[in-house]
């Protein structure tokens, strides 16, 4: 129980009577939580204590705001500041730029796939990184935000043609971006060389072009060259990388994709525990065995199912089946492909115990990799964490709540460098939720994914409300202006011994 001085005896506000589950992966207790500012300022009996707003916490679990380590809401985030899909499930900070793509920098009124899946040409006008930056701080939105520079975007603004690798003159241009981003704020630099404009990369072309991440220590994220049958060599790729640029590693929405590899999880988990030991990764999940992006053929025939979720080419496809279609329109694969694109899909295409062998891995956070400007997104937008919460804590039991949470906030910060976030501790960010662990419930389904989750009642970032609960009922709520976000720093000093143990 941790004592106050004297001058912090009155705060902005106090949490009664709460279930802490602090981030740390130690066990619930309860204790009063007092804020003030943007900051705790005293967890455990704060009888003595006054404070302008009180919040009756009793039969409610307190916990560190949510980490999403893995999204595309760089544009969102400018035009949706209230981020309702992130903040009503808890979600306090958000990782941007991931799978090579980021909003910034690039000037284009036609952004290739998968460049598009971060929402509409108007979002790309940011001639550098530094100024959308500016543009996040300037209008902030109602999370935080992590935010690293895509490769790919990168190539798009640099080179002519994209299928074939760098020459020198355009690895020079891409690594003074990245010097210029991480001089900026970027906390890393992220690949998807399993996209068209990074296909052709070579290993020798990324890691001379990511060469400011070791200077400005920052770290590696990437979308893996494949996650289907070449999983492993994709995996030792990345590691290599990681070792050139003596960064960590983050292996984003990390799966086994493809009928032929279900089980294959023991296999790479084993290879990234081996790895682990000999230098700093990580890797993100999310708790839904289907994926969802850009409309590719490889995918579909990997996956039991594909649900179209928009297509410019042909509109009505929102929603449907791509088989279904096929046999309807009177199409082979090649000619639905080329009517319905530029679309994006569904693909279910991963086994359930994979997924859960996945998320229980020590070293595993979480992120919801949804697209925001989808008009039928995968469920995963609104769903991922009160699913978690749900599914795997409550119903199946893969992993106790303290287990999930320190996944969800202390882990993830500690493997992103965030000092003093995802903990409830007393000199800490008063980024926090408050839920009820019995009630929490996902709602986004696949037909029908823009849904509320229950259970959340309320979500703080740096101290200020940002999303409350109807009184009315527990299955409609509403997110506040209060716009407290911020851009956040990277502290990595003690990343690597984190992640270590």
């Amino acid at each position: 129980m941790a004592s106050q001085p004297a001058a912090h005896r009155r705060a902005d506000l106090i949490f009664r009577n709460a279930t802490v589950v602090d981030g740390t992966g130690a066990a619930r207790r309860a204790a009063d939580v007092a804020v003030a500012g943007d900051r705790i300022v005293a967890v455990g009996d704060c009888a003595d204590m006054t404070a302008d707003h009180t919040v009756d916490a009793a039969g409610r679990v307190l916990a560190p705001g949510f980490i999403d380590a893995h999204t595309h809401d760089d544009g969102y985030l400018l035009v949706h500041r209230d981020m309702t899909p992130k903040v009503s499930q808890g979600i306090t900070t958000v990782v941007t730029g991931n799978c090579g793509i980021s909003v910034a920098p690039l000037v284009s009124s036609a952004p290739p796939q998968p460049l598009d899946l971060l929402g509409p040409p108007a979002l790309f006008r940011f001639d550098t990184f530094a100024q959308w930056l500016d543009a996040l701080r300037a209008t902030p939105a109602n999370v935080n935000v992590v935010p690293l520079l895509g490769h790919s975007t990168l190539r798009v603004r640099a080179m002519p043609e994209l299928n074939r690798a760098a020459n020198a003159e355009e690895i020079a241009a891409m690594r003074d971006e990245v010097r210029l981003a991480m001089e900026a704020g970027a906390f890393g630099v992220s690949t998807g060389t399993f996209y068209p404009p990074a296909a052709a990369a070579t290993e020798t072309e990324i890691i001379a072009v990511c060469e400011p991440v070791r200077t400005h220590g920052g770290l590696y994220s990437t979308h893996l060259r494949d996650e289907t049958d070449d999983i492993v060599p994709s995996i030792e790729e990345a590691l290599r990388i990681g070792r050139a640029l003596d960064c960590q590693v983050v292996f984003s929405h990390h799966k086994v994709a493809g009928k032929r590899n279900h089980g294959r999880s023991v296999e790479t988990l084993g290879l990234l525990a081996d790895a682990a030991r000999l230098q700093p990764l990580c890797l993100d999940c999310h708790p839904y065995p289907a994926t969802s992006t850009m409309l590719r053929l490889d995918r579909v025939r990997q996956s039991t199912r594909t649900m179209i979720t928009w297509s410019t080419g042909y509109p009505p496809a929102g929603g449907r089946d791509f088989h279904e279609l096929m046999q309807e329109l009177g199409l082979d694969e090649d000619a639905l492909l080329a009517k319905l694109r530029p679309a994006a899909a569904i693909y279910f295409i991963m086994d359930e115990r994979d997924v859960e062998r996945i998320a229980q891995f020590p070293l595993t956070i979480f992120g919801s990799d949804g697209l925001p400007f989808d008009p039928r997104p995968h469920p995963r937008q609104w769903g991922t964490f009160p699913r978690i919460l749900a599914r795997m804590v409550r119903e199946d039991q893969l992993m106790t709540l303290e287990t999930a949470i320190h996944k969800m906030s202390g882990l993830a910060a500690q493997q992103y460098g965030l000092a003093d976030r995802g903990r409830i501790v007393p000199g800490a960010f008063a980024d926090l939720v408050l839920f009820d662990a019995d009630r929490v419930q996902d709602r986004a389904t696949f037909e029908d994914p823009l849904q509320l989750s229950t259970g959340i009642h309320g979500v703080w970032v740096n101290g200020a409300r940002v999303w409350e609960q109807s009184t009315q009922t527990d299955s409609e709520g509403s997110a506040l202006p209060a716009f407290s976000g911020r851009v956040l720093e990277r502290h990595p000093a003690d990343t690597d011994s984190a992640l270590r143990r």
